[in-house]
């Protein structure tokens, strides 16, 4: 039985940050920037995602998958060591990406994340063109990504797909009917959320959507925490998984860093999915923090 391992992780938000004049911190910015300062520079910590990174690669996955917010404040000086960041997490053929809200934090720089990481987000019948949902496959997967990136208010942090991106997203699963393929969706926001201002506005309309066609797995970030929870399939429940920060140190309100693997094979007729999660918990060092099988559509 050939196995292919995904690895998951997200919201790395890549420390430390620039320096930044008071022109760029102007409007929503000068809030992201005081957080920041104030706690977060002390939350997100390179030693912690660079530990966190050389155990993941140790286990040697098949693909990554990197569900967003690599930069903080979408300031211009935050994408070159970005770009080089996931060119040392792998090659766009072993890597997909898509940014979170933190990656079009404003409007002026909305355009920059794709710019930067067109190979990452490319799908397999375009070359570097960045047009969501886009669509890899990778050994027995089909990976969609999709955005759920917008800029918002301040002190909101919502996202949202849209009509026109459902509509794609649709059209694409249901091409998919009867493919045999293990069908992977990433997404930023978490589907369901109890913090309005972090929710995505749109999660009705992409479960009825999901109801109707269907996935194996969503992966998503966004709220920096162990998160599985199961949403209604057209045959069976799907399993939505969320993972915390791929930088969080320990600060004794989010669970500290850790990443996914999934451990995906056939078995006769229908796909096996088994869910590791490692990262720092009680035990000093990076550890096995948990181990099921998931059962997802098939």
């Amino acid at each position: 039985m050939t196995v292919f391992t995904l690895a998951h992780l997200s919201d790395p938000h890549l420390p430390p940050m620039p320096v930044a004049t008071l022109r760029e911190l102007a409007g929503k910015r000068i809030l992201g920037y005081l957080n920041w300062t104030k706690n977060r520079h002390a939350i997100h910590r390179r030693d912690v995602l660079d530990a966190l990174m050389a155990d993941l690669r140790a286990h040697r996955p098949d693909h990554i998958a990197v569900t967003g917010d690599l930069v903080n404040l979408a300031l211009e000086q935050e994408f070159a060591p970005a770009r080089r960041w996931i060119e040392q997490v792998g090659p766009p053929d072993r890597v997909s990406v898509i940014p979170g809200n933190h990656d079009r934090y404003v409007r002026g720089t909305a355009e920059r994340f794709a710019e930067t990481f067109p190979d990452y987000m490319s799908g397999d019948d375009r070359s570097n063109a960045v047009v969501f949902p886009f669509l890899r496959r990778r050994g027995p997967l089909v990976i969609i990504g999709v955005s759920t990136a917008v800029p918002t208010a301040p002190l909101r942090a919502t996202g949202w797909l849209g009509e026109a991106q459902r509509a794609a997203l649709e059209a694409q699963l249901a091409s998919l009917d009867g493919d045999p393929a293990f069908r992977v969706l990433l997404i930023h926001h978490p589907l369901r959320s109890k913090a309005r201002h972090k929710r995505l506005t749109d999660s009705a309309e992409l479960q009825a959507l999901l109801g109707r066609h269907g996935v194996d797995l969503v992966l998503h970030g966004h709220d920096h925490v162990h998160s599985t929870i199961w949403v209604d399939g057209p045959r069976a429940p799907i399993p939505v998984v969320g993972v915390p920060s791929a930088s969080a140190g320990p600060d004794g309100h989010r669970p500290p860093a850790a990443y996914n693997l999934f451990s995906i094979a056939r078995d006769g007729e229908r796909w096996r999915c088994d869910h590791t999660t490692r990262g720092f918990g009680d035990a000093p060092g990076i550890t096995q923090l948990s181990a099921v099988r998931l059962a997802p559509e098939g």
